[in-house]
């Protein structure tokens, strides 16, 4: 038996991947839905009585609904919206959970996709339409993992027999089917609000499915159902329905940077939990995303080699999680997060830092112009890491 020899090291350019959901361009939703069979005016006339309640909803522009020719039980919803922020204000509000209500007895099974609109054609003029807001600028870089996260709260007391039982269970199978394998799952605890986020490579809705079928997974999932200070019921498709629309956490921006030649025994995964005041949720997303880009992206002295100058703390990757007014952010760095405060905070400069100030609940001796106050804020956000798993050849 004989073996390559090793490839000779090179220096390689980094390569960013991106995507986001802050942004000002058009936004397409498309809901594809199993219809039951005799439901069908039902689900008719609830569909009618949804488009009059969501037409006055801030930023919303039209709505579709189409029948399979091929299948009458496969059902389409599209809806467009002047873009993607007020679409998820409304699809996270409880007001839009008792809209969608009388819906769910009618349908077996629903997925939601999202998509920018890059191009557009009118006919009535021949040229591109230009009308109706703006277009998605240019096609973005992924990476080919999605993301997603849901958060929920336990009982306070609970935390540390909530910790043990979600650090202590069987991963499941990471090969889902032929294109479907979850990569990564990370769990963080900040006194009694559990995250828990993974990323997956493929149909995220059929890696959950995947996962939720597991038996030590429903075992870990009826261990912790005592400490939920949310009742839930899995076994009731409506009440975990309701569980998971409340839990959710959309993954609104992410950006990673690839080949700075840091190996994964240098990068360490963190999740800070802002304290966001009422109704700041968005804005807060908004602020921490456009500075992630500048550390990330390269503008001025952020953002080469990942963040900072090789050999020093680096920022490598950070996903935005958002829900109302709970925002989330996950970061890869290397380095301990106090080195870097305002990088690994994700304020560059006294002018995020003054903008952050007025977003979130800063409390006494916690100045983020000052870097002392900036090290105690970012210890204060800082998540207690719970477990972190990923495949092994990811």
């Amino acid at each position: 038996m004989s073996t390559l020899p090793e490839a000779p090291q090179t220096t390689t350019t980094p390569s960013m991947t991106t995507q986001s959901a802050l942004t000002d361009s058009r936004l397409r939703v498309v809901l594809l839905l199993d219809v039951r069979s005799g439901a069908e005016e039902r689900f008719l006339r609830a569909y009618d009585e949804l488009c009059q309640q969501v037409a006055s909803v801030p930023g919303h522009l039209s709505d579709q609904l189409c029948q399979s020719i091929e299948d009458p039980s496969k059902w389409l919803i599209t809806s467009e919206w002047e873009s993607a922020p007020p679409f998820l204000a409304w699809v996270d509000s409880a007001a839009h959970r008792e809209m969608v209500k009388p819906m769910h007895g009618c349908v077996k099974d629903t997925r939601s996709l999202r998509f920018g609109i890059l191009r557009e054609t009118d006919h009535g003029t021949g040229g591109a339409a230009t009308g109706r807001g703006r277009l998605q600028a240019a096609p973005r870089v992924g990476d080919g993992v999605i993301r997603h996260a849901l958060t929920f709260t336990v009982k306070p007391g609970s935390e540390k027999d909530v910790a043990a039982i979600l650090a202590n269970y069987a991963s499941p199978e990471s090969r889902v089917d032929d294109t479907t394998r979850l990569c990564r799952t990370s769990l963080f605890m900040s006194g009694n609000r559990v995250v828990r986020a993974v990323e997956v490579q493929g149909d995220l809705m059929a890696a959950l499915r995947h996962v939720s079928r597991q038996p030590e997974i429903r075992a870990v999932e009826e261990a912790i159902n005592p400490y939920l200070e949310e009742t839930r019921d899995l076994d009731d498709p409506e009440s975990a329905r309701e569980f998971f629309m409340r839990a959710a956490l959309t993954a609104v921006h992410h950006l990673s940077v690839k080949g700075t030649g840091h190996t994964s025994a240098d990068v360490r995964r963190h999740a800070l939990l802002y304290p966001v005041k009422e109704g700041c949720g968005m804005a807060v997303a908004r602020l921490l995303a456009r500075q992630d880009e500048l550390a990330i992206g390269g503008e001025g002295k952020a953002g080469r080699d990942g963040g900072r100058a090789k050999g020093g703390p680096a920022l490598l990757t950070s996903t935005i999680y958002h829900h109302v007014d709970t925002v989330v952010r996950l970061v890869d760095v290397v380095g301990r997060l106090d080195q870097d405060p305002a990088l690994f905070a994700g304020v560059g400069g006294k002018r995020a830092a003054a903008m952050l100030s007025r977003l979130v609940e800063v409390g006494p001796g916690r100045e983020l112009s000052d870097e002392e106050g900036l090290r105690r804020f970012l210890a204060d956000c800082a998540m207690d890491p719970v477990t972190d798993r990923r495949a092994a050849d990811y």
